[in-house]
């Protein structure tokens, strides 16, 4: 008798659905790691709206991702400004169905690069205010959903920036250890209605910005060697992390922060 391989893809059969039917709201989401954790989301099962700020990046992404299982919608917003985030949030409400959100997915982030003693006022405040106030105030406005409906899940993106300090990114940096912490304030206060917190510390991704920022080749080089698993990581890489913290295979995770970064900090 011969022996016969099947290969199932993510969403061929229903098998391995471990977002079945819950439903994401994705900040930063038409970005490189953004739209990779759209992507697995969606493969699993999930209905997902993403949020960004370039209309135009999200109809792309919306009509890239548009076949890959669940259902999709984008929404432009500020996560910065409180009354952007509402809106943002009274259109999730119509997108799903019920009203329900069951997952929130902060990535929306930004990182100018300035010597300390030169970051200007307005670059500071504008990396704080996206960075660490829009995770406040898209966590603020969807916990409460959650807190209704009994529960949910948030993830935060930190970055290994929020552990060990990197220079020429104070307010990045600043902005991201402030993620760690807000992260686990929220899982102290809202475990008892069964929301878990939990933080991402990706180190050095491989994404289109960096490629089209043309990084010199021994730049590049040189970082790789401080990498033990010798490799970048890519938006993939994180967005398989995204999806086990999302999903109940991490039902006993949270309030901690979670490394990603090929062993490099590891080393510091």
């Amino acid at each position: 008798m011969n022996n016969v391989i099947i290969l199932y893809s993510h969403n061929d059969t229903g098998i391995n659905m471990r977002l079945s039917n819950k439903n994401a709201i994705i900040t930063g989401g038409a970005g490189s790691i953004g739209s990779a954790v759209a992507e697995r989301f969606l493969e699993e099962g999930a209905n997902v709206l993403i949020v960004d700020l370039d209309q135009r990046s999200i109809n792309s992404t919306v009509n890239r991702l548009k076949n890959k299982g669940g259902r999709i919608d984008g929404f432009s917003a500020d996560v910065s400004k409180a009354s952007s985030v509402k809106e943002m949030l009274d259109h999730a409400m119509k997108f799903f169905e019920k009203g329900r959100i069951d997952i929130l997915a902060n990535i929306a982030g930004i990182g100018p690069f300035s010597k300390f003693t030169e970051i200007k006022e307005s670059d500071w405040d504008r990396t704080i205010d996206v960075n660490l106030k829009g995770t406040f105030l898209t966590s603020q406005e969807i916990s409460k959903v959650m807190i209704k409906q009994g529960g949910g899940v948030i993830i935060n993106m930190s970055s290994t920036n929020g552990i060990l300090a990197e220079e020429g990114l104070a307010a990045y940096n600043a902005s991201k250890a402030g993620v760690i912490l807000l992260s686990k304030t929220m899982a102290l206060e809202l475990a008892k209605y069964n929301i878990r917190v939990n933080s991402v510390c990706p180190g050095f991704i491989r994404t289109k910005l960096q490629d089209e920022a043309g990084l010199p080749k021994d730049m590049i080089d040189n970082y790789i060697k401080k990498i033990p698993l010798g490799r970048f990581g890519t938006p993939m890489d994180v967005a398989n992390l995204f999806l086990f913290l999302a999903s109940d295979e991490s039902a006993f995770i949270t309030g901690t922060e979670i490394v990603i970064d090929g062993g490099q900090i590891c080393q510091e």
